[in-house]
């Protein structure tokens, strides 16, 4: 290994480098194939896109990731952000702890360019959470009988076109803002996707003589039981707009006895519960969640957008990861702005770092969830804190 832009030597021998060359890459390719015990699609796709972070001992990759800086929307505003994907450790590597390092290695460049949060998707959600990371939110996939959808929904007057214009980006940086955590998707996202999933196609929605208002991307897939249509992405403006996309794959009753729809692809919204006409023909099923870190507090804090009519003035403690250290701070939010400042008074509220991240992203919904969940203090107190929040819902809509 000769790629040395970023180089850290540790005393174990190990080094994590930040490598260049296509060479390295495949190699990298390689060695998660072998982790994963399949091809990771994407990985070659984003190579100039990502950075890839390597540890190699005795010239070997032992393990390694991608990273991306990126933003999030939180409160309506993108919050810098670093994006963790297809990490993994070589299996006769594994064992010693070095997935905890690598991921610290990845994360030290991102934080420097202004990352203030960290987001990844993962299986091993324990590992993860001992590091500072937690699910704002399950995630679910679906599945639906086709003529479910076709017997539920109508769609009279709506024009459907085939094909992804501008509108549909302009109208998913739209939608996006209205949720706590979706990626602020950069120019070259698509043509990542469409690379990803070559059968990707998108139809637009509208109604006649009005702008698009809905956008849905979808794509046949061979399964053990047939071909299946997946929905990898579903932006409605309006009730009236889903209802019209819905009602549109209903129509491919014919063919499809089923449309699956990925786990990030339908909002958190009770769409299928309250409109289906029989609701229990739906299949839910949970998979590996998003998970959010906060890395920087009082950024994170001021970067967010806040709701203009949202007063609060509260002291709170924030416990680390590790469990042995509470910081005081003091947050104020008002008139659409906020700060948190370190505090000598003890909280009213606290709360560890993964429950501070939780909150951040409007994941809990009441004063009982979150004091369920662990989160300690005067009821009255967190009932204050979580109404800073609540007025936007956690969704991460894409998976990298």
């Amino acid at each position: 290994m000769h790629d040395q832009t970023d180089e850290l030597r540790q005393p174990d021998g190990l080094r994590f480098i930040t490598v260049e060359s296509d060479e390295h890459w495949q190699q990298y390719d390689a060695v998660a194939t072998r982790s994963y015990g399949h091809s990771v699609g994407d990985i070659l796709l984003l190579r100039h896109h990502a950075d890839l972070r390597i540890a190699v001992a005795r010239g070997e990759i032992a393990a390694g990731g991608l990273s991306l800086i990126g933003q999030q929307y939180f409160g309506g505003k993108p919050v810098p952000a670093a994006l963790l994907g297809a990490g993994c450790v070589a299996p006769e590597h594994r064992g010693s702890h070095l997935s905890t390092r690598l991921i610290t290695e990845r994360l030290r460049p991102l934080q420097e360019q202004g990352a203030v949060l960290a987001t990844l998707w993962t299986a091993a959600t324990g590992h993860v959470q001992r590091m500072g990371w937690t699910a704002p939110v399950q995630a679910f996939s679906w599945t639906v009988p086709t003529d479910e959808l076709r017997r539920s929904f109508t769609d009279a007057n709506w024009v459907v076109t085939q094909g992804r214009t501008h509108h549909s980006d302009t109208l998913q940086h739209q939608i996006a803002a209205r949720w706590n955590g979706p990626w602020k998707r950069p120019s070259w996202w698509n043509t990542w996707l469409q690379a990803k999933h070559p059968g990707l196609t998108t139809y637009e929605f509208r109604l006649p003589h009005h702008a698009v208002s809905g956008s849905l991307s979808v794509a046949f897939e061979h399964h053990h039981d047939g071909r299946r249509l997946v929905v990898h992405d579903f932006w409605p403006a309006t009730a009236q707009a889903a209802a019209a996309m819905l009602a549109f794959l209903g129509r491919h009753n014919s063919r499809i006895p089923t449309i699956d729809f990925q786990r990030t692809a339908l909002p958190p919204a009770p769409l299928l519960l309250h409109h289906l006409h029989r609701a229990g023909s739906v299949t839910a099923q949970a998979g590996n969640p998003w998970l959010l870190r906060v890395l920087d507090l009082r950024k994170a804090v001021r970067l967010r957008g806040w709701p203009a009519d949202a007063d609060l003035a509260l002291p709170i403690e924030v416990t680390n990861h590790a469990g042995d250290d509470t910081s005081c701070f003091s947050i104020r939010i008002h008139d659409g702005t906020g700060e948190l400042e370190p505090s000598g008074r003890p909280g009213h509220v606290t709360l560890t770092q993964g429950q501070f991240a939780v909150w951040y992203a409007g994941g809990y919904r009441t004063t009982a969830a979150a004091l369920l969940s662990g989160v300690h203090g005067d009821p009255a107190a967190v009932r204050q804190l979580i109404h800073a929040t609540s007025d936007q819902e956690p969704w991460m809509a894409d998976h990298f």
